[in-house]
């Protein structure tokens, strides 16, 4: 059962439950029964959770899933216009393009206002005893307002 349908059939049977307790709430109310007002915080919560339910569907987005993209966890993240992926020291080359691409295809919008977020992907150089260097190995442009993504010319660790 897949996530979205799963949601599509809760938020349904919530509300069919919701709807439901509160014809016997009301119901409940005119014969004076003293269950009353549990099945008041009843409907209200099984509406509460149908609604919720009814907006995380609506705000669901599945993982993207790009081919030969490998894992690699954010390291930074100002939260505008720039996101640093660590990639291992074995990371293979092959690998560098679909896992940017997949990095930046799972930005949101959110806060960075139609930004176009540089998005780089790091491997950390041991240049001596307890001393390292970052090193850039690829990086890609994500455009947000027009959702897409631009390949950058290799020119990252001239800075």
């Amino acid at each position: 059962m897949s996530i979205p349908f799963l949601l599509a059939s809760s938020t349904k049977w919530l509300a069919l439950t919701g709807l439901v307790l509160g014809i016997t709430t009301i119901i409940a109310f005119f014969i004076n029964w003293g269950a009353k007002f549990r099945l008041v915080g009843a409907t209200i919560f099984s509406l509460l959770l149908s609604g919720s339910c009814w907006a995380f569907a609506k705000s669901y987005v599945p993982p993207l899933n790009i081919e030969g993209a490998k894992y690699v966890p954010t390291v930074f993240d100002n939260g505008n216009d720039l996101v640093v992926a660590q990639a291992k020291s074995d990371f293979p080359d092959e690998a560098i393009q679909p896992s940017l691409e997949k990095l930046a295809g799972s930005l949101k919008g959110g806060g960075r206002n139609g930004a176009k977020v540089k998005v780089r992907l790091r491997k950390v150089e041991s240049v001596g005893q307890g001393i390292s260097k970052p090193i850039i190995i690829g990086e890609v442009v994500r455009d947000l307002s027009t959702n897409t993504t631009e390949t950058q010319p290799e020119k990252y660790n001239e800075q």
